[in-house]
């Protein structure tokens, strides 16, 4: 009967207290959700042991199209903070992220607080690009800003531990840049030519000196398609720059970029990069580091050794 007595006390006491302690999988640490597994990787660094980081977009998922659970849901609306792009990146999550701020959690948008620019072609132009992540500098900036965020909004962290994680990976980012800097400058500037998938590197163009040709699908999204007149304009470009590679992410079939590779006159080869998601651990970009420094390798190495 005390067992039976006890037993009942604690499921009333889960209805009463309720979530996070009692859900499945529910820890009672300070809660921090996150939406891309960029931006996961991220803010975990920043948030070390300090609390519970929950990703929801799993490894080499697709930002535009990845969708979430009930379960992943209810837990963005048990969070202490929410830290997503933004931008229109995570298309079919945004309502979830509005409805957790609908219902009083604080909410970070790092692409919107990250000094964005706008498309410049295709049928995204002048709209905001929300692949700020292609510019460490900019991933600086956000990852000060998340600090804040977790500082400000999550309740029984260490604001000393939260700081001192943050200028330790401030530090990290910056060797990034100046070892990508030293990689670029490799290239000549008459090959600092970029064809990729969909639009995705503006930012990266803009901070290390590319010229961005075209893109396969001309687009900010990869649920985007492109017509028979898109792929002449691009083959056009490709001959007339004599680009060296198209850049495929490596996330998505590069159908396409193979069909540009046989229809352009002259001798390109299909890189695959990391661009929009992490991979598994022993995939070769399972940290924001590592998958910029493996960009930055494939597109040295792409626009200088011959096809």
């Amino acid at each position: 009967m005390r067992r039976r007595t006890i037993a009942v006390f604690a499921a009333l006491s889960c209805v009463l207290v309720g979530l996070t302690a009692c859900t499945p999988g529910g820890s009672g640490r300070p809660s921090v959700v996150v939406t891309t597994n960029i931006l996961g990787d991220i803010t975990r660094n920043i948030v070390g042991d300090q609390a519970e980081v929950t990703v929801l977009m799993e490894a080499n998922a697709d930002p535009h199209s990845f969708g979430v659970s009930a379960q992943q849901a209810a837990r963005l609306e048990q969070a202490d903070l929410v830290v997503y792009n933004g931008l229109g990146l995570e298309e079919n999550v945004l309502r979830h992220v509005e409805a957790a701020r609908e219902s009083g959690v604080a909410t970070f948008a790092a692409g919107d607080a990250a000094d964005p620019i706008a498309y410049t072609s295709g049928d995204t132009a002048g709209k905001p690009d929300p692949h700020f992540w292609t510019d460490p500098d900019r991933v600086v900036k956000a990852a000060g800003l998340i600090a804040d965020q977790v500082v400000k909004n999550v309740k029984g962290v260490d604001e000393t531990s939260i700081r001192a994680n943050a200028d330790r990976y401030r530090t990290e980012l910056q060797e990034l840049t100046t070892w990508m800097e030293k990689s670029f400058a490799r290239i000549p500037a008459g090959q600092r030519n970029l064809v990729t998938n969909h639009h995705v590197f503006g930012y990266l163009s803009q901070r290390f000196g590319f010229r961005v040709i075209g893109a396969v699908i001309p687009s900010g999204t990869t649920l985007a398609s492109p017509s028979a007149s898109d792929l002449r304009s691009l083959v056009t470009a490709i001959e007339q720059a004599g680009v060296r590679a198209i850049f495929a992410d490596s996330s998505q079939p590069d159908r396409l970029a193979q069909v540009l590779k046989r229809e352009s006159k002259v001798e390109v080869k299909v890189v695959p990069l990391f661009s929009e998601s992490l991979t598994e651990p022993d995939q070769g970009a399972a940290t924001y580091l590592q998958m910029m420094r493996a960009n930055t390798t494939a597109i040295s190495d792409g626009l200088t050794v011959a096809p």
